[in-house]
């Protein structure tokens, strides 16, 4: 008898399948986010407007930005549309964005923005049962460089929501390298501890377009249409970062104040606003909002009915130790 002895390794090697390649991830879809809030210099995610930037054309640019439907600060007394100064803070936050986001400038630039001028539409400006989406067209005009560094330049905007134009404006930004800065703002380089002013002595805020106290950044003082500039530097709107100045956003609140109290008790809207920064508005020295007004009568006929409509426009000078820091022109316009 024969006995047949096998080897292990004579055994074939057992067929060991290989695994398929996994499965390509699904991409995930385009949601909606806002912009880095450094692009627009806030602090506060809440605060920023922009929602998307896509680059159209040299130096044309389409933007996103969505509204809420109401806003802690920017309201209106009636409640029904946007607030006219949140599309002014829109143009702001654009013109920062694309400045740091397309144009290279860096992050710890800081910037002048020389003016500002905004034209609305109410009819476009209702609030309605969901956020404002809009879409921002915008494009920069005379770029001036240092170099290879972005010095200066102009932005023009069309906001438009659902193919209609709510609002239209811009504004000219200098960006400034930080030891530029420091060498311009000098001894005012550092925002000094504010202490909360003296609420105004009113007793009735709906003559400024605002409810509540703390929104109120105007003081009666003995002279007619002057009031002292008196914000409450704690306003987490207004003073979302601290600044070595008096923002501008604070003196445009104080033209829009000013200007209310020349049509209260009549609901207006604010239609047009042209802006002049003309030197920075320093802390803890005494500002001075002093205001005139002109009203302008406008026939429209329609189906042979003739309608007569009365505009106001306020223009508004910012004083500090007799000097002009700031001038301002408002429109309104009967609300409907």
């Amino acid at each position: 008898m024969t006995l047949l002895t096998v080897h292990p390794d004579n055994h074939p090697t057992p067929h060991t399948p290989t695994p398929p390649p996994p499965a390509p991830p699904t991409p995930m879809p385009r949601l909606t986010t806002t912009v880095p809030r450094e692009y627009v210099h806030r602090k506060s995610l809440a605060e920023v407007f922009l929602t998307g930037s896509e680059k159209t054309g040299d130096n044309h640019y389409t933007l996103t930005a969505q509204w809420p439907r109401t806003h802690t600060f920017y309201t209106t007394p009636h409640a029904t549309h946007h607030d006219p100064l949140q599309a002014a803070e829109t143009i702001r936050q654009t013109g920062l964005y694309l400045a740091h986001a397309e144009l290279g400038v860096p992050l710890d630039h800081h910037f002048l923005m020389w003016n500002i001028h905004l034209t609305t539409h109410p009819q476009h400006l209702t609030i309605g049962p969901t956020p404002t989406d809009l879409t921002l067209t915008t494009t920069c005009t005379t770029l001036r460089y240092k170099g290879k560094r972005l010095a200066d330049f102009t932005m023009h905007i069309n906001i438009t929501r659902n193919g209609h134009t709510t609002a239209t404006g811009g504004g000219q930004f200098t960006c400034l390298t930080p030891t530029t800065y420091h060498r311009l703002r000098q001894p005012h380089t550092h925002q000094p501890t504010p202490t909360p002013p003296t609420t105004p002595t009113t007793t009735d805020p709906t003559p400024y377009g605002r409810h509540l106290p703390l929104d109120l950044v105007l003081t009666p003082t003995p002279t007619p249409h002057t009031w002292q500039l008196t914000p409450n530097p704690h306003h987490p709107i207004l003073f979302d970062h601290t600044t070595d100045h008096i923002p501008g956003m604070v003196l445009l609140e104080a033209a829009r104040q000013a200007t209310h109290t020349h049509t209260h008790p009549t609901p207006t809207h604010l239609t047009t606003l042209h802006a002049t920064f003309h030197r920075y508005t320093e802390h803890h020295t005494p500002t001075y909002i002093t205001t005139t007004t002109t009203n302008n009568t406008t026939n429209n006929t329609t189906n042979n009915t003739t309608h007569s409509t009365t505009t106001h426009t306020t223009h508004i000078t910012a004083t500090q130790n007799n000097t002009t820091t700031f001038t301002a022109h408002l429109t309104t316009t009967p609300h409907t």
